[in-house]
């Protein structure tokens, strides 16, 4: 992508958020706040999107005005030995996450062949999502704006259709829930999809051809595709019990419709974790193409999604995902409120300050986890946090390893 800089504009962001947003893993996250009801459900999915794709575009407008990948951001806060151990870190979570959602859509995929034709080979359809994401990393920039407006457009009056589904039913309004869940769960719940995309959101706003373009095109393509999809979710867990795509289209007799959801839906979302990742890797070793290192995350996605228990390998994309709340807190803190470090100091090979902040800011985390706390965990962290760093930062400024 490198050769084709600040060309993407926000009509092309939109279309790239909202892509990325139609995804399996949205719909089956927003089914898990159906104890709350569909109203209060509704309520807390907007505010908590609202709250969370906030903090998404902040990491993007670093992106934008530096013209950096998201992970090498971390250089500013961090330095360069603390950008790689984000790199390791984001490299995990990502190539995880491609393997979930190209295992997801494989079995997917593999329910709707297997009541439509009888067809039943999970590996296979795993198989094909994986290709055609590394069809969409082939592609490049030039290449993914074209595709991703037909497939987004696409989508789109797909997923109108799957809305009907769910929601021609009007007893879905009135039905009684079972379970409880408090509001700051379900908050929690929220802010967790958009903070997945918090380390790769600059790797793509570094091409915007402005910073207007870049905040309000991702804004909106991924509040409205997100808030949508967990609404989605949402009205199907109230109705049918079950979040399963798949089941539900089979369920409206869509057919080969049903096939085509899912698998453009898993494929727009997945390269962006893939692609990222084949980026992040460059933070470590620069001199490996985009395009090859985002093909070989790609392919490495697809083995584990292949031989792995993705299943519990979730749980610890979650532990993962935990460190880059304090870690983007301070990052924040130095861009937007400091004001003292907007650029990478190329002599500072590690903040010793920044990062004892960091490791306290991943142990409140899991304190604050414990506690049902109104405004769930990712939000207090990363004020808490910012503010320490300020308190803190006339001392530990200095702490930092340089370059002899």
């Amino acid at each position: 992508m490198s050769d084709n800089k600040n060309n993407l504009t926000g009509f092309n962001f939109m279309l790239l958020w909202f892509g990325a947003a139609m995804s399996i893993a949205e719909i089956m996250t927003g089914g898990l706040l159906a104890p709350m009801g569909f109203k209060n459900g509704v309520i807390v999915i907007l505010i908590g999107h609202a709250v969370g794709v906030t903090i998404l575009i902040l990491g993007g407008i670093i992106g934008t005005c530096e013209k950096i990948p998201a992970i090498m951001s971390t250089r500013i806060s961090f330095g360069l030995y603390g950008s790689y151990i984000f790199s390791v870190l984001n490299i995990l979570q990502l190539v995880g996450w491609t393997a979930i959602m190209i295992i997801s859509g494989g079995r997917s995929l593999n329910l709707i062949s297997k009541t439509i034709w009888g067809f039943d080979n999970i590996a296979l359809w795993s198989l094909v999502i994986g290709a055609l994401i590394c069809i969409w990393i082939a592609l490049g920039v030039n290449g993914l704006k074209k595709l991703n407006i037909v497939a987004v457009l696409l989508l789109f009056a797909l997923t109108i259709v799957l809305s009907v589904v769910v929601f021609k039913n009007g007893s879905l309004f009135t039905k009684q829930v079972v379970g409880d869940m408090s509001f700051g769960g379900a908050f929690e719940l929220n802010i967790i999809m958009p903070l997945s995309w918090l380390p790769l959101i600059a790797d793509y706003t570094r091409f915007a051809k402005s910073k207007r373009g870049a905040v309000t095109g991702s804004l909106l393509g991924y509040f409205i595709g997100s808030s949508w999809m967990y609404i989605i979710g949402l009205g199907a867990a109230i109705l049918f019990n079950n979040t399963d795509v798949g089941s539900i289209m089979i369920a409206a007799n869509l057919g080969i419709t049903a096939l085509l959801i899912v698998a453009l839906s898993t494929v727009t979302t997945t390269f962006l974790d893939a692609y990222s990742a084949g980026i992040t890797f460059l933070n470590v070793f620069p001199r490996i193409k985009e395009k090859w290192a985002a093909m070989a995350m790609a392919v490495v996605g697809i083995v584990l999604a292949l031989i792995m228990p993705i299943e519990q390998y979730e749980n610890f994309l979650y532990a993962i995902g935990s460190v880059f709340a304090p870690l983007f807190a301070i990052l924040f803190t130095d861009y937007f409120i400091v004001k003292k470090q907007k650029n990478i100091q190329e002599d500072v090979l590690l903040n010793f300050g920044a990062v004892i902040v960091w490791i306290f800011g991943i142990v409140l985390y899991y304190k604050i986890i414990n506690i049902d706390f109104i405004l769930g965990s990712t939000v207090p962290v990363m004020v808490i946090t910012s503010f320490v760093y300020c308190v803190l930062w006339k001392w530990i400024s200095k702490w930092k390893y340089m370059k002899r």
